[in-house]
């Protein structure tokens, strides 16, 4: 899993740059496997996942006056991390990326690992807790679709990709977390087979709109 924070260090917003299309625009999007050249658009969908946090931390690594979202699109450049373009399946429209999925299998947490939870920001601690009750699983860290494209199918196009890597990684369920007051969200999961399994309460902070839990959803292959 590599350094606890890796999860959440890849999960802004990106204003509106068209009219919100109809359904029938899921039709003209192409989904691919992202490259090192896609790693500013997947820093960007990453903090439109996160929610505020991908922005808080990248803000807290940012030194002399760095843009935060520099800082994720350098992380999101890397190969080697669970936050990696390598990781990220692209919807595109017209040569335009539109949406994002980000997943890898999830490994069992190390004896440090654990032990290293009570050393983790309390806004990370919840996140983290319920990773390692999924071990084996393909963790969705990520899935965004820019504002100007959603409710159009495109999140569901990328919900079936992450079941195409979880069956060709060998892993028997999926996994993601979400607010529970992000409604439309977690509704978007229930209709793809997905069911809360475990909860946290969600501190509140300063980067996130949220104050209540974060779910832990899955379903099996």
């Amino acid at each position: 899993m590599a350094p606890l924070v890796a999860p959440l260090d890849c999960m802004g917003a990106a204003s509106a740059e068209s009219r919100r299309p109809t359904v029938a625009v899921v039709s003209q999007v192409a989904l691919r496997r992202a490259t090192v050249d896609d790693a500013r658009a997947v820093a960007r969908l990453m903090a439109i996942a996160g929610e505020g946090i991908p922005m808080w931390l990248w803000s807290r690594a940012a030194k002399n006056g760095q843009d935060p979202l520099f800082v994720g699109t350098e992380r999101a450049a890397r190969s080697e991390a669970n936050f990696s373009y390598r990781n990220a399946v692209l919807a595109e429209r017209a040569g335009q990326t539109v949406g994002m999925m980000l997943g890898y299998r999830l490994e069992a947490p190390t004896p440090r690992e654990i032990a290293g939870l009570d050393d983790l920001p309390e806004l990370l601690r919840p996140f983290a807790e319920l990773e390692f009750e999924v071990p084996g699983s393909f963790y969705v860290n990520a899935l965004a679709v820019f504002d100007s494209y959603r409710d159009s199918g495109i999140g569901t196009r990328l919900l079936q990709a992450a079941a195409g890597r979880a069956s060709a990684l060998g892993c028997p369920r999926l996994a993601l977390m979400v607010f529970s007051q992000n409604i439309g969200a977690v509704r978007l999961y229930e209709r793809n087979g997905y069911r809360t399994i475990a909860a946290r309460p969600v501190p509140a902070h300063p980067c996130h709109p949220y104050d209540d839990r974060v779910l832990l959803m899955a379903r099996t292959l």
